[in-house]
């Protein structure tokens, strides 16, 4: 390799030294270090390592390597810029970055900073040894400022089981991972903050974030079921339903309650477990939505997307490979308002995700999994005016109108519906005199000990509430007496249920059974389950 280059009849030596060799004196190349920080790629919400190598060599160029994206090679321009305006001038040698490993595809802004740092160490202005135990994350302005980044509690919680103890975040990212045992998180604002931090500066212990001073449980919830009006049916269902975490739709004629109640639900749910926080809050981090948030979060999600929202919005997907709505309920509620509204094919889709807990998004660049265990709740008008059977307006709809505004939802999509209940108007007697309902705290006790039974049923088996048994599990704990079974098999005939319709209720009369605090399933259980499953009969549009 050449040590030196001639431009306009000048020698300029670089990387050289001068060494006495046999009596007389030559140059010989220098070989320099190279420099590494450490940053992370989030594939959905698969963590990546990513190491950033900075060498400097003899030549003039600015080269990055390892497969980045079009955002990753501009961020030479902000990098440069951002170091400029701190006085940091980048020498004029040939510079090569590489990302590794080279074979992921390295997209976004986020490297900007680990790149800087590489740059800042092999420059001089960062000792190299301090940088090994840091994972560095952050985009740059071109005055030096940080901005935020997506992702930065899947990285954190992944990084410490691979051994990383120190993280340098944006200050608003880097509170979504305070509440991570084993690491030590440094909030950034600026490029000076990050140089105050890995030249060890006593000051830079002010950017350490912290646990906020509370970190109880409370509940935020506007709706609470006190303000629900008559409506004890439905209030029952939506009882059972949280109890035993089941699907539901709601079904009755416009301004009757459906959306308030569904609202209330999830003001009666029990809080999440640390581990179900740790999992809804990366979803939310690695789809940008946790920024600013100070731990985990606390409240189960309640995601009521809109009948015009795509496919993409609804599953996930796209560019990014983005959490969708599905996933961003995880562990909470995802609400249907109007679900015939949605098209047959979009409900369709959600089918495998309701039965499965799980969205696989497979697309020519990337295959990303996401949790989305939710309860599905839908409500609906039941006809196309919204007045059939409506005792105080008359419906105008024909037969066929009806049947084809309920085919909308699929047969197979009904059969993933625990229950199925009809929500009828509220007498205006009841809502001016009626006094204030039960509230939502009284309900949660009740379901917190069926959930609390649950959990000691299921201890082992991987799962926490009923209506996620399998069939197998279904055998083992909704066993039925002689008569019990006897009575089922006239239902079945007569209702024509398909064999997953017979699970659903069988699930329900174990978490009504639960409720009640009974061991076995009793046959008041069994007969309450069926009450919600009206929708149940041979001429369901399929």
């Amino acid at each position: 390799m050449s040590c030196f280059s001639k431009r306009k009849n000048l020698i300029i030596w670089k990387f050289c030294v001068l060494k006495r060799v046999g009596g007389r004196h030559i140059f010989v190349t220098k070989k320099s270090m190279i420099c590494k920080t450490y940053a992370a790629a989030c594939i959905g919400l698969q963590v990546v390592t990513v190491t950033v190598e900075a060498d400097f060599s003899a030549g003039v160029g600015l080269y990055i390597v390892g497969m980045p994206d079009i955002a990753v090679k501009e961020s030479l321009m902000r990098i440069t810029t951002a170091l400029r305006s701190y006085g940091y001038s980048i020498p004029g040698k040939r510079i090569v970055i590489n990302l590794a490993p080279a074979d992921i595809r390295k997209e976004g802004s986020s490297f900007d900073l680990a790149i800087a740092v590489a740059l800042l160490s092999e420059m001089g202005a960062i000792d190299p040894a301090r940088i090994s135990d840091f994972i560095i994350m952050g985009e740059l302005a071109l005055d030096g400022r940080i901005r935020d980044i997506y992702g930065a509690l899947p990285i954190a919680d992944s990084c410490i089981s691979r051994g990383f103890r120190k993280f340098i975040f944006p200050h608003d990212s880097a509170m979504e991972a305070v509440d991570l045992d084993g690491a030590t998180i440094y909030g950034v604002r600026t490029l000076a903050d990050v140089i105050a931090v890995l030249n060890g500066d006593i000051t830079a212990e002010e950017l350490i974030m912290h646990r906020p001073g509370d970190t109880a449980f409370h509940p935020t919830a506007t709706n609470d079921f006190k303000d629900v009006k008559g409506q004890s049916q439905a209030r029952r269902g939506l009882e059972i339903a949280a109890a035993g975490g089941h699907n539901l739709i709601l079904i009755g004629s416009p301004g009757c309650g459906k959306t308030l109640m569904a609202s209330c639900l999830p003001s009666i749910l029990p809080p999440m477990t640390k581990e179900e926080s740790i999992q809804t809050s990366k979803i939310y981090s690695v789809a940008g939505k946790s920024i600013g948030r100070s731990g985990l979060m606390r409240e189960r999600p309640f995601r009521s997307p809109h009948n015009s929202a795509s496919v993409v919005s609804l599953l996930g997907g796209g560019t990014m490979a983005m959490p969708g709505e599905i996933s961003l309920a995880h562990n909470g509620v995802l609400y249907l308002d109007e679900v015939t509204l949605f098209s047959r094919a979009t409900l369709d889709l959600l089918r495998q995700p309701i039965e499965d807990g799980r969205i696989v998004i497979s697309r020519a660049r990337y295959r990303v999994e996401y949790p989305c265990e939710f309860m599905f709740v839908a409500s609906m008008n039941p006809c196309p005016c919204g007045y059939f059977s409506d005792p105080t307006h008359k419906c105008k709809c024909s037969e066929r109108e009806i049947s084809q505004y309920l085919s909308r939802v699929s047969g197979p999509m009904m059969d993933r519906i625990d229950m199925h209940i009809y929500v009828e108007r509220v007498p205006a007697e009841l809502l001016v005199a009626e006094p204030a309902a039960e509230s939502s705290i009284a309900i949660a006790a009740r379901v917190a000990k069926a959930r609390e039974i649950q959990a000691a049923r299921f201890a082992g088996d991987g799962i926490f509430t009923n209506s996620a048994m399998t069939a197998k599990m279904i055998t083992k704990y909704c066993k039925l007496t002689a008569s019990q079974i006897e009575f089922f098999d006239k239902i079945i005939e007569r209702l024509g249920l398909s064999a997953r319709a017979y699970s659903r209720i069988l699930k329900l009369a174990r978490t009504i059974s639960d409720l009640a605090g009974s061991r076995d399933i009793t046959q008041a259980a069994i007969a309450e389950a069926l009450q919600y499953r009206n929708l149940d009969r041979l001429d369901w549009q399929r």
